[in-house]
């Protein structure tokens, strides 16, 4: 057949993230799409409401491919925006809420957003982020999961809500680009992953598939929306089948324990650490969870001897190990329920819509057992570091994307991370760069040298680790020291050890001996 001289609308074969959940409104309107605080919404109320932010974004001036930066915590606001700025084809840059202003700052400039989307409780940070030679030029107000007040001066986003200006047809499509999330890397710089809507819808299909997303799922949204693994893994997938949704700003157990029960929570997703919290609080009462049948965990490796506890007092809970980068959407791996404790450590194998290896550095898969570097080719990944060609170059190199996580693989083909590469921390569900925190502790005078490592910890999973030398004939204190890195730093990147020592072990060519500080501390 000759489609030679056909042209169709761009809108008669849309697929973008907006179209997900216009989808599911038409097929299951009534059905109760979000639950935040006070507020309750539909399907057909949700996407109305998205339908007519995105009106009055345009009304703002904001137009396609404009980067739209949101500094907020999770609320129903946060969700509506989200939605909102795929269907006018705006690029959404979420911003980690934990920063400090000029780290902020820098995602600002460097993404060339003009917009800020922010709440009352962290507008002082976004104004005076925005104030350090930053393009942004206006601020949107949305609302949180509790009552609060309108920041002022900011355009409220319950008047953007009202805007009955017509909605042109979306021109954007799926290889447009969707958002820019920024990840720390290894560098004292953010790189921002490009992800297009089908990188990212590609991804929920293989969450769909793979976690057993399920239309009759109630799950609890409580990890920041600014992290794609809350976001896209789930948020994303959820309403692309029409599951309800708790959304919640406060990841603590005396918060979530009681919504795991009042609710009736089926699916929850959260980081080992709050795991951890979860089984050590006095309110956990394995009775008050019966509704609870999949768990997931992510971000850090959960400790055999807690996975061993929550399967334990917890055995109706069917668990998952996700695993994967920012710059994969962010899914890779799985491993599933039947393999927990059978592959305890492993984070699976990959999913379906992921090809991934273990290889060398000359891109050969490496022996069963041996070490070597994680790749990945997938529809899901990136299309490339924002503005930064030579580390886009650099992290597809051999045509696969190279996660910088070093892994074993077993004859089952099960992946097991051993190490990271450029010496990734994850903390509390958070990725810590270590050259940006020794970087901040370069500026104290009396520092000589100083390295930065992960070490295993019962409530971080890994703990930010200090290890300093000072010059001859300074003093420093740990206070002094922690005092400085608090001023310096987001609360998740200083330090939760220091030592101080005579001298780093380094090989021949002086580098760092980093696994061996490691391997020493962790033998203690």
């Amino acid at each position: 057949m000759n489609f030679e001289g056909l042209v169709m609308h761009p809108s008669i074969r849309s697929q973008t993230i907006a179209d997900v959940l216009r989808r599911t409104a038409t097929r299951v309107p009534n059905k109760t799409a979000i639950i935040c605080g006070e507020t309750q919404w539909t399907y057909a109320a949700l996407s109305a409401r998205v339908d007519r932010l995105a009106a009055g974004l345009l009304a703002t001036g904001i137009r396609p491919g404009d980067s739209v930066a949101v500094l907020a915590r999770n609320s129903h606001g946060f969700v509506a925006m989200r939605f909102a700025l795929a269907r006018m084809g705006a690029v959404l840059v979420p911003i980690n809420f934990m920063l400090k202003s000029h780290e902020v700052a820098y995602i600002l400039r460097h993404s060339g957003a003009r917009t800020l989307v922010t709440d009352t409780a962290l507008s002082a940070t976004a104004r005076e982020a925005a104030q350090m030679e930053t393009g942004v030029t206006s601020f949107i107000w949305i609302p949180s999961e509790d009552p609060s007040d309108r920041a002022e001066g900011m355009t409220d986003f319950e008047a953007l809500c009202a805007c009955q200006d017509p909605l042109p047809p979306p021109e954007h499509g799926s290889g447009d680009l969707a958002q820019i999330v920024y990840t720390s890397g290894t560098e004292s710089s953010p790189k921002g992953a490009m992800l297009t809507h089908d990188a990212v819808l590609w991804q929920y299909a293989s969450c769909v598939i793979d976690i057993d997303i399920k239309a009759d799922d109630l799950m609890l949204h409580a990890l920041p929306l600014y992290h794609c693994a809350q976001l896209d893994v789930f948020l994303g997938p959820a309403v692309y089948v029409g599951c309800t949704n708790v959304i919640t700003a406060k990841p603590t157990p005396d918060n979530l324990l009681p919504m795991l029960e009042r609710f009736q929570v089926t699916s929850f997703f959260a980081p080992p650490t709050i795991w951890i919290a979860l089984l050590r609080s006095p309110l956990f009462d394995a009775e008050r969870l019966h509704a609870l049948c999949k768990g997931y965990y992510g971000a850090s490796i959960m400790p055999v001897e807690v996975l061993r506890e929550l399967s334990s007092r917890l055995p109706k809970v069917g668990l998952w190990n996700l695993y994967g980068q920012t710059e994969i959407a962010p899914l890779a791996t799985i491993l599933g329920p039947a393999d927990q404790l059978r592959k305890a450590g492993s984070c699976g194998r990959a999913t379906i819509n992921v090809e991934t290896r273990v290889v060398t550095d000359q891109m050969t898969d490496v022996a069963v057992g041996e070490v070597g570097e994680i790749v990945h080719r997938s529809p899901h990944l990136m299309s490339g570091y924002f503005k930064d060609e030579a580390r886009t170059k650099a992290s597809f190199h051999g045509d696969w994307f190279h996660s910088g996580d070093l892994a074993t693989m077993d004859d089952e083909g099960y992946i097991t991370v051993v190490d990271r590469k450029k010496d990734m921390i994850k903390t509390g569900g958070e990725n810590v760069a270590s050259r940006e925190v020794e970087e901040a502790i370069y500026a104290l005078s009396a520092v000589s040298e100083v390295a930065v490592i992960g070490l295993p910890d019962a409530k971080w999973v890994e703990a930010v680790t200090a290890i300093v030398v000072l010059k001859a004939g300074e003093s420093l204190s740990v206070d002094q020291l922690l005092a400085h890195c608090q001023a310096q730093l987001a609360g998740f990147k200083v330090p939760k050890r220091v030592e101080f020592v005579d001298a780093l072990p380094k090989n021949p060519s002086g580098k760092v001996l980093k696994r061996e500080l490691r391997e020493q501390r962790t033998a203690q």
